[in-house]
């Protein structure tokens, strides 16, 4: 169906001020849109039961009787309403912790007043995006006549990709990455100015936590990168795989003394890669290899570069992998669901592995077995297809 016929997405704004409704009204008008405007919380709730299907939902914080949040609640509590994203808008200052309060209540992202009405018109337009591919999909679903079986396969899938494109959104919408900076930056703050044990122990396990919380943020978004644009996208220069591999078995080295690390390698590694996201690669390979591997046996890094257009990186652990685990092995949430003892992660490393080396025109395979223990191989050609316009100019 075209979008010329479809219904136009209702989306409902929330404030009791005149002057604010008519603003938004005036942002948010265009022919594919229909708004609801509601002066207070039980207005608003009046019109959810009246109103099917709402695409978006712009609530100010600020209200009397009922103020946003315990809308947000409300609606949350209802399985009508339930899935409607929540956007608050306010005028108040940028309070951490009115934010986190916010999000508790179920907010996908915060706009604050005067509203700038670009950021307002990009963030509306992923919602409504999403709204569209729901109802599509949803559609598409109804109309099936296939196996029962087939059904179930095609509603999994696409729950996943909701789940992942929502997932992107709010992780971009309310910007983790800025209250996590401030945690992280006091923690070391703290740890180079304190003498006294007992502020030192928690601020150590603040840095670290914050840290790790920091590498599942960059995974997220790296997982919606790959899910929902297209592909990780990479900045291609001259690289040398063995100076990095060094780097890289240096750095796990220091957090694992005990452990050995034998890195071996042989013929040309240069070529046309993204540094960066190849330090990705070796470092999830690795610390994978260090975290499921047998603890007592080393781990070995080889690097084979003898053939001229290509390169051949594998990371050898002894130990193997369970056999009902190796078919999902690089989907992050199969692989979870299996694992007898899921790591505290959220398992996307493997993932973002394959991800990175297809993004560079090349593969990655896992060979485990009890004799063998396990290999990660990835191939590397030495140049992707689309090196030559992408390739960043060297740096002078």
């Amino acid at each position: 169906m075209s979008r010329a016929l479809d219904p136009p997405a209702k989306i409902l704004i929330v404030d009791d001020q005149d002057q604010n409704l008519r603003s938004l009204q005036a942002l948010l008008r265009r022919d594919d849109v229909q708004v609801l405007e509601a002066r207070s919380g039980r207005d608003a709730l009046e019109l959810l039961l009246v109103h099917e299907d709402v695409a978006l939902a712009l609530v100010d914080v600020q209200m009397p009787e009922m103020d946003g949040f315990e809308l947000a609640e409300l609606m949350r509590g209802s399985a009508r309403s339930r899935e409607v994203p929540i956007i608050f808008v306010t005028a108040g200052a940028q309070d951490q912790g009115r934010t986190f309060q916010g999000y508790e209540a179920g907010a996908v992202d915060f706009l604050f007043k005067p509203l700038e009405p670009r950021i307002l018109a990009h963030k509306v337009e992923v919602f409504l995006r999403l709204y569209r591919q729901r109802r599509q999909l949803r559609a598409q679903v109804d109309e099936l006549s296939a196996s029962a079986q087939e059904r179930e396969r095609l509603v999994r899938e696409l729950t996943d990709s909701l789940r992942l494109a929502e997932m992107f959104v709010a992780v971009l919408g309310h910007d983790l990455r800025n209250p996590l900076s401030v945690i992280t930056t006091s923690a070391e703050i703290l740890l180079r100015r304190a003498s006294d044990e007992a502020l030192l122990r928690p601020a150590s396990r603040i840095l670290g936590n914050g840290q790790r919380m920091g590498r599942m943020i960059d995974e997220l978004l790296d997982m919606a990168r790959a899910r929902i644009a297209g592909g990780i996208p990479l900045s291609l220069r001259d690289a040398d795989l063995a100076t990095l591999c060094r780097k890289i078995v240096a750095d796990h080295e220091v957090s694992h003394p005990a452990r050995g690390l034998r890195l071996r390698h042989d013929g040309n590694l240069r070529g046309i890669w993204d540094e960066d996201r190849l330090f990705q690669v070796l470092s999830n390979l690795l610390g994978n290899a260090l975290q499921h591997g047998t603890p007592e046996a080393p781990v070995e890094i080889v690097l084979d570069g003898t053939d001229c257009a290509r390169v051949v990186l594998s990371v050898h652990n002894q130990g193997a992998i369970p056999e009902e685990i190796l078919p999902d092995l690089f989907d992050p949430f199969r692989v979870r669901q299996k694992r007898p003892h899921p790591s505290r992660g959220l398992g996307l490393g493997l993932y973002i592995v394959r991800q990175i080396v297809e993004a560079h025109g090349g593969g990655v395979a896992v060979r485990s077995s009890q004799e063998e223990g396990t290999a990660f191989v990835v191939t590397l050609p030495r140049q992707t297809a689309a090196a030559a316009v992408t390739v960043d100019a060297p740096a002078r």
